[in-house]
């Protein structure tokens, strides 16, 4: 699902996608014309959190599920090029397209790596800030990929994101759904359990928010959307 939304971001899915979505969601339409629309056109993410992530320039930053890379591009923006960003992505189009984005956009200070958000190939302590849009639903290791952005970051560092979650268990016939998972609602924890495998890997979460303004759109999505209570939120944590 996710190569056809690199490939074919026209397509039919669970979830919208594109700018109009990024608008809703919050993103400022000056930042999003200073990058390729090619990118905006597969942004397939649940929320905003770059406002609460406070960029600064100079910083290194890593983006767990970077996709076909908007949410980068616009963290490359604001740290600027003595700044750095590391987009991790398992999807090779996902990467391939971000990449010729950047590149034909002439960014230097972004680069997409192959690798899985529950093991990220790099230092600890090597990155200011760990971004992420509607990824970490989709591992089945929340509190591994957690861990290893609290490894990464260094002291004082910020873990900015923005995902779904879900007010009471889902079911079994929901969170073995791979459709259901693919459209961010199969693998998405409770709140509260989402805090608390935040919390346990060394991180204090300082705001939470949520965005009523994202949909599915599918029935299947939108029914399990309201039966369990599955609610797009962002949020910032820091480590100490």
């Amino acid at each position: 699902m996710y190569r056809e939304v690199a490939e074919t971001p026209e397509g039919d899915f669970h979830f919208e996608m594109g700018r109009a979505l990024a608008e809703r969601l919050g993103y400022d339409p000056n930042a999003l014309d200073r990058i390729p629309a090619a990118a905006i056109d597969s942004f397939a993410g649940v929320g905003h959190f770059l406002d609460l992530a406070e960029l600064q320039p100079g910083e290194t930053v890593l983006d767990l599920g970077s996709g076909s890379g908007m949410d980068s591009l616009l963290a490359a923006l604001a740290v600027g090029p003595e700044g750095r960003v590391l987009g991790l992505d398992m999807t090779e189009a996902q990467r391939e397209k971000a990449t010729r984005l950047a590149s034909e956009a002439g960014f230097t200070n972004v680069e997409f790596h192959a690798g899985y958000i529950e093991s990220p190939p790099f230092a600890d302590g090597s990155v200011d800030l760990v971004i992420s849009n509607g990824v970490v639903n989709l591992s089945a290791d929340k509190p591994r990929v957690f861990a290893e952005a609290a490894r990464v970051l260094r002291p004082g560092g910020r873990l900015a994101l923005a995902d779904i979650v879900t007010e009471s268990p889902l079911p079994e016939k929901v969170s073995c759904n791979a459709t259901l998972w693919a459209a961010c609602i199969g693998g998405a924890m409770q709140q509260d359990d989402y805090r608390a495998a935040i919390e346990a890997a060394g991180l204090t979460v300082r705001t939470v928010r949520e965005h009523p303004e994202y949909r599915f759109l599918t029935e299947s999505a939108r029914g399990a959307s309201e039966t369990y209570g599955v609610k797009s939120i962002s949020l910032l944590a820091i480590k100490a």
